[in-house]
Parts: C-alpha cells; structure tokens; sequence
C-alpha cells in the first residue's frame, strides 16, 4: 500500500474547522484554479477524503491547499476542500486560511495588509489586520455574487412542500426562509435540519436539472447548500441562518459565501442597499458582517 504524507496546520472560523494543507499537496495541471480542480476533482478526490473524513477529520471538517499564483501580481491559489466537495469558494476557509497563513509565516503578501488569491471561482481580494502577531481581521471582496431564482418549489418528505430562492455566491444555495411548513430556524434543531437536508438538496438538484450553472464557468453547477433562516438572537444582528453542507454538517461559522449569497438574494428583493451593514449569525451565534460595496454584471 502506498504512503502518503501530509502537513497541516489545523484553525477554525467562528468555530467552523479550516484544515490548511501545509506540505503535500498533488502538483495540478491547468493554468487557472478552475482548471486545477477540474485536475484534483478526476485525480486527487481520494486527498480530500482521506483528509477530511474520519478516521483524520470528521462530518464538519473543512480545509484548503495552497499553489502558486498563475499570475504574480497575485499572492497564491487555493483549492477549498471539505466533506461537500472540492469547493469553487469557502468565505470561512479564505479567513481561516488567510489568519493561519500569515501568521505562521506560510505566504508573505506582496503588499502588507492585503492579499490576492486566485480561487476556482475568481480573484478575490482580501485586507487583514496584525497587532503582535496575530491577525485580528479579515476582509473579503468576493465574487460578484446574484439571486438566480425565485419561489420554487420542492417537496420534502417531513415538511411537505417548501418554497426556496436560488442565490451565488461562490456556490449556489438554496435559501429557505420561515414559511407555512417551516416556521424559522428558532424552532429547529441542528440535527432535524441534517436529518430532512441530503433529501431536499437531492430533490431540488432532480428537479431542476441545469437550472443552477453560473453563466461564465460551467463547472459551477447545482446547488451545493441549503441556507435556512430564522430569528437572531443577537440584538446587534441582522438576519441568522444555519448552512448545511455535505452530507452531515450544519456550518458553525455565519458561511462566508452563504452571507453573499444571501445579500445579492435581499438586495434583488429591495430590503438591503448598497453599503448597508449585514450581520449575518450562525447557528451557534458567531458573527460576520458583510455589505455590498458595489454592483455589476455577470453573464
């Protein structure tokens, strides 16, 4: 049997576990990080399984490998895996991955205070904070990120029938918001949620089959998560969500790309502006706060 070695550094995000792949990662063919995990994707799955499921990670593990930038005005590329998949974008695992990186002195960053990572699903830009050593903060300029459908509907077997948008924001979410089968997350355990999710997603993908493929990367496809939405419970908050993922997790993190997701979704139905402050919360109550600092096209 052959060995394989690897090096990793092991953080979290507001609680949701970033596995940052130090030492041993496959060297990919392609240029950009799209075509690289095309590469992993046919090759290397067996990496981000070994790696992020039992016995060496568990249902809720997360993580990223590191390249070389194809352009070097760029700091790196990345690779998000995790139990879902090897993701075209993680928010949790860019923050995660950007603090651990930085502050074991695993990247320096062209220009101090900034970052620019190259990522399956595009640029992103990232500025980040240091006092003593340690990151204090991150923050992201994703994707441009857009609601892609409204009101659909898709039966589950314990709920009955749900009414869900489609939002992108690096991945596609189904979003599902209080309503007549389901009264808010506030009346639902983590566990009820895993218990009835792998069946809704299965459903919704069955359902409306090349409905959800971004218009400029067609390996983008499918929605990947269900965002359901509740009540915060933070006075300071302005929506909360519970993000499930793979086939066992709810995110205990706010979800980065979920939070995107979720503003493009309430600023295509008018109840977010453009600069606005949103405090997105997480199942457990960890926090982030996004805001749309501009508008484009995609497509």
């Amino acid at each position: 049997m052959a060995q394989h070695t690897f090096h990793c550094v092991d953080g979290h995000t507001c609680g949701n576990p970033v596995r940052l792949v130090v030492k041993g990662g496959p060297v990919l063919e392609g240029r950009t990080m799209s075509e690289k995990r095309q590469h992993f994707l046919k090759e290397y799955d067996w990496i981000r399984t070994g790696l992020m499921f039992e016995p060496r990670g568990h249902d809720m593990m997360s993580g990223s490998i590191l390249y070389p930038p194809s352009d070097p005005e760029n700091d790196f590329g990345i690779l998000f895996i995790e139990t879902s998949g090897c993701l075209p974008m993680c928010g949790h695992g860019a923050i995660g991955t950007i603090t651990m990186a930085i502050e074991e002195k695993i990247i320096i960053p062209k220009t101090e205070g900034s970052i620019r990572m190259e990522t399956p699903a595009g640029l992103i830009s990232a500025t980040y904070e240091m006092q003593k050593g340690k990151v204090q903060w991150v923050k992201l300029r994703n994707v441009p990120s857009y609601l892609a459908s409204e009101k659909l509907e898709v039966n589950c077997p314990v709920l009955g029938t749900l009414i869900f948008d489609v939002a992108y924001g690096g991945n596609f979410y189904a979003i599902l918001d209080p309503q007549k089968n389901f009264t808010g997350l506030q009346d639902f355990t983590g566990t009820q949620l895993v218990q009835v999710s792998p069946e809704i997603r299965r459903r919704i993908n069955e359902k409306y089959p090349n409905n959800f493929i971004h218009p400029e990367n067609k390996t983008i496809r499918d929605v990947s998560h269900l965002l359901w939405t509740g009540t915060p419970i933070h006075e300071g908050s302005t929506a909360r969500n519970a993000v499930f993922y793979g086939d066992k997790a709810i995110d205990r993190s706010p979800c980065g790309t979920g939070t995107s997701a979720r503003m493009a979704q309430w600023h295509a139905q008018g109840k977010l502006a453009e600069g606005d402050p949103f405090v997105h919360e997480s199942i457990i109550g960890s926090q982030f706060t996004g805001s749309i600092e501009g508008l484009s096209s995609v497509g």
